[in-house]
């Protein structure tokens, strides 16, 4: 089974899940395009990353979610979370200048959990969703939306594990 980003609910509500995420490590890479392709662009370099293309040849266990944001309407983050196990000093660094190995701090997040396809239609409506959810609980929001995608693109839509996410003031 494939190990999925550790985290704890403090707090559940109808629309959302309250989370603390533990500190961890993620990679990333930067892709244009629209939304809908970013994931696939950004998917193959990170993908071979953890296969080997890396500077210790170490291949890396595949986790869950795949997580994307927007920056702009053309500019995507995609990030793979790196095993729980791993320590910044067992990253080995990347030979492909796209894929950056960033350290993400413990923090609070609120998530929305959805199934089925993840259109950017689908993706702002269940973000619309959660952001008025969070403001009618008097929740401070931090940054951006990002989107979560547990499932590969084969499993049927209406079994896929989707979330949206944005991290909140503690």
């Amino acid at each position: 089974m494939t190990q999925q980003q550790p985290y704890t609910v403090l707090t559940q509500h109808k629309g959302f899940e309250l989370r603390k995420y533990p500190a961890g490590i993620q990679i990333e890479t930067t892709v244009g395009g629209d939304f809908v392709n970013a994931g696939s662009l950004g998917f193959r370099p990170l993908v071979q990353f953890i296969s080997g293309n890396n500077k210790g040849n170490k291949s890396i266990a595949m986790t869950a979610p795949v997580i994307q944001e927007s920056a702009s309407a053309s500019k995507h983050m995609v990030r793979f979370v790196l095993p729980e196990e791993m320590k910044p000093g067992d990253v080995p660094a990347s030979l492909d200048p796209r894929v950056k190995v960033i350290e993400v701090p413990e923090h609070l997040a609120a998530a929305k959990r959805f199934s089925g396809s993840w259109s950017p239609a689908r993706f702002d409506l269940e973000g619309e969703k959660l952001i008025s959810e969070l403001l009618s609980f008097g929740l401070q929001t931090v940054g951006s939306l990002y989107f979560a995608r547990f499932d590969p693109p084969w499993k049927p839509g209406f079994l896929k594990r989707n979330e949206v996410l944005i991290r909140v003031k503690g």
